[in-house]
């Protein structure tokens, strides 16, 4: 055997270990380059919860992918779906940015202006309610978003909490 290939398995293994080490537990994996999305792969899965009206909440997250992840949500109460969203996070040249599709409406764009750990914020002034839309994955594994804008000229702020639902 040549030497090459003797000390080629012990440095790729030495390579490795310190590779290993230099990963903490519980650290953030970095994104690939040249993809901005990936860093919110925290926020892919399936969601729900029932708020405070008795309404279901459902928001599903597909896992970033070239660059954007989609998703959408579902309100269901007595049964009947009462509200629904078409939902995107996308790698623009302008940056990052969540479009949102309210029943199906042409998208709002709304620019990342924050991004760090498992907290997102998205920011559009111009639009009316929401003008901030916002999501945080919480410290027992809950996904939290919240939406903040003035109606009637007054501050006005919705959140919601889900819980991951299993693989069915």
């Amino acid at each position: 055997m040549p030497i090459r290939s003797i000390l080629a398995v012990p440095l790729a293994a030495f390579a490795l270990s310190g590779a290993l080490a230099a990963a903490k537990p519980g650290a953030e994996p970095s994104p690939p380059s040249g993809d901005p999305v990936a860093a919110l792969a925290w926020m892919a899965g399936e969601w729900s919860g029932v708020d405070d009206r008795g309404v279901t909440n459902e928001e599903r997250w597909m896992e970033p992918a070239g660059g954007m992840m989609l998703g959408m949500h579902r309100d269901v109460a007595g049964g009947r779906a009462t509200s629904f969203e078409f939902l995107r996070i996308e790698s623009t040249p302008g940056g990052v940015v969540y479009f949102a599709s309210p029943r199906g409406k042409p998208a709002t764009p709304f620019k990342m202006v924050e991004s760090g750990g498992r907290r997102v914020v998205f920011e559009n002034p111009q639009h009316d309610l929401p003008t901030r839309i916002l999501y945080w994955l919480g410290p027992t594994g809950e996904l939290h978003a919240r939406i903040e804008g003035k109606t009637g000229g007054k501050p006005m702020a919705e959140e919601w909490t889900w819980t991951r639902r299993p693989n069915k």
